[in-house]
């Protein structure tokens, strides 16, 4: 038995829909500005540039339906991403093999912290503090692919008290599920139980405690967060 200097953290993990089994994950990748219309808005380029990634931890995940407002902080933003959950992976896998390697999907949003995500945009430093701070992704359950397939096009949107903020269309991504994922593994050996957060529509904006984010994607359901 091994024995460690102090208690190791359990591992993340999040629910699966009609399973007491759990999906345990590894990494989480999230790909920027791959929607056009969220790129303008950004100030980048809706062209399809090379893409490019950060990462938030697996301890951000937070599938409790409650987003706590974060401190150091007084410009929070909602971005509803796609999220696609890997069973496997590899290096250099193909595109057209790409989606043998997907376990399922959900519906994620990438909590912001926009000010200070712009401060380290000024300066060309990382931006961890503005992305991977505590709770920041809120989640919903995993869907198996086997259940619903691999969707590429279908509604994505996001309300806030019921008023829409963002709407867009799968189909509008720049840099399709496949690509992600090969392009990834040219980079990194990608893995079972990693997370790629696929990027996010236009009309990502700010909330306040109290709010209620309203998050859905056709064909794989509703995610509520209320943030407190």
């Amino acid at each position: 038995m091994t024995k460690y200097i102090i208690e190791p953290v359990a591992r993340a993990s999040l629910p699966v829909r009609g399973s007491e089994q759990r999906f345990p994950v590894r990494r989480v990748y999230c790909i920027g500005r791959n929607y056009a219309a969220h790129s303008i808005e950004m100030g980048g380029d809706p062209n399809r540039e090379s893409p490019f990634f950060f990462q938030k931890n697996p301890d951000n995940l937070d599938a409790s339906g409650e987003f706590p407002y974060p401190v150091k902080s007084s410009d929070v933003h909602h971005e509803i991403e796609l999220v696609v959950a890997l069973k496997s992976g590899g290096v250099n896998i193909s595109v057209d093999n790409a989606l043998e390697h997907v376990y399922g999907y959900a519906i994620g949003i990438d909590m912001t912290r926009r000010d200070l995500q712009a401060e380290m945009k000024q300066t060309r430093r990382p931006w961890e503090i503005g992305k991977a701070f505590e709770r920041s992704a809120p989640i919903g359950p995993i869907i198996p692919a086997s259940e619903i397939g691999h969707p590429d096009s279908g509604s994505i949107s996001l309300k806030v008290n019921n008023d829409q903020r963002q709407q867009g269309n799968l189909n509008q991504m720049i840099w399709k599920v496949p690509e992600m994922i090969a392009y990834l593994s040219e980079y990194f050996e990608i893995g079972a139980g990693d997370l790629i957060m696929s990027g996010t529509p236009a009309g990502v904006g700010p909330v306040v405690r109290g709010d209620v984010m309203d998050a859905a994607i056709e064909g794989i359901g509703e995610l509520v967060v209320t943030v407190v």
